[in-house]
């Protein structure tokens, strides 16, 4: 190779380097608040795992209570949120604005009902004591919903407020008659029989999904990485099929549990790949998201039923 051609393929390296690095420096930050829902883990993977900096976005996770959560977007302290679809309802009709991106899980049996060996049913829960989160979570929600199915209201029962690992641990150590949780937690009371049992989970009541959502201004100002973000969860599905030893071990170190620990409480719920993305935005999510709305106006958790096919944007399913 003569000097000329050494320049130039000098050159061309530096532009290439130059050019590496100015992506990188543009790589938008964006903070997301989630909580340690088994649910929620391929988007662990994708910061653990460097997949959403390969996409040229600089997430932060900050693990927030549900509860709190929405307080944490309406002050720009996060810019997106993973919860389920009713919060998502919820928050939007009491003020605090948010657009669903992506469907993350279903839970199948990944929520469930604990209650004491002496219930039989849902009618022996009336006048007992519930360990659930507060109004505004999705235990609460389920637990509505379970009992509206059965034709009871919160009313009939006596609720503590507990998070959803404080409620599993609070009823395996013989306190509450019942709880209210989800994985990982609910695999404490599937560990211990002799506590208790599980009355019902979302195998019989299918009412939990969960999506990811972003701050309608952070969207409109941040296309590509809203793109990115979704585009990176599917990635960490993929990464999860072709290598599931490996990911089981960073998403289950996220909640102090082994691999082999991560993968039994996954089994209860199905993660969402892109075909059954479309598929839900497509009109379940719509359909689903009215009649969380009318349990939720019934609870009192909102006051007015919000223009639920204005709640989410599918374009970033492509």
């Amino acid at each position: 190779m003569g000097i000329r051609s050494l320049r130039r393929a000098a050159c061309a390296a530096f532009v290439l380097s130059a050019a590496a690095g100015a992506a990188h420096a543009q790589n938008t930050p964006v903070t997301l608040g989630m909580s340690g829902w088994t649910g929620f883990a391929p988007l662990t993977l994708a910061e653990r795992a460097g997949i959403f900096k390969k996409h040229g976005v600089d997430v932060e996770i900050k693990m927030i209570p549900q509860k709190d959560r929405h307080l944490a977007l309406a002050s720009g302290a996060i810019q997106c949120a993973a919860t389920t679809v009713e919060t998502h309802v919820a928050w939007n009709a009491n003020g605090v604005p948010i657009t669903q991106i992506v469907q993350l899980d279903k839970s199948y049996g990944a929520d469930g009902l604990a209650v004491r060996a002496d219930v039989k049913g849902f009618a022996d829960l009336k006048g007992k004591t519930v360990g659930v989160d507060a109004p505004g979570t999705a235990p609460y929600f389920g637990l509505a919903w379970m009992l509206r199915k059965n034709g009871m209201t919160l009313k009939d029962v006596k609720t503590v407020t507990l998070s959803p690992q404080a409620a599993a641990q609070a009823f395996v150590s013989g306190q509450n008659d019942a709880a209210m949780t989800y994985e990982p937690y609910l695999s404490s009371v599937r560990q211990n029989p002799d506590k208790g049992k599980i009355l019902a989970t979302t195998l019989d009541y299918p009412m939990v999904t969960d999506t990811l959502g972003c701050a309608p201004k952070w969207l409109k100002d941040n296309p590509k990485a809203a793109q990115a973000l979704v585009d990176s969860y599917f990635e960490a599905l993929e990464m999860i099929r072709k290598e599931p030893e490996k990911s089981n071990e960073i998403m289950g170190a996220a909640v102090k549990q082994t691999g082999e620990q991560f993968a039994k409480s996954s089994a209860y719920l199905r993660w969402q790949d892109r075909e059954a993305n479309r598929k839900f935005f497509g009109g379940e999510l719509a359909s689903f998201s009215k009649e969380a709305a009318a349990v939720l106006l019934e609870i009192g958790v909102i006051r007015q039923v919000p223009d639920v096919t204005a709640l989410y944007d599918a374009r970033f399913l492509r």
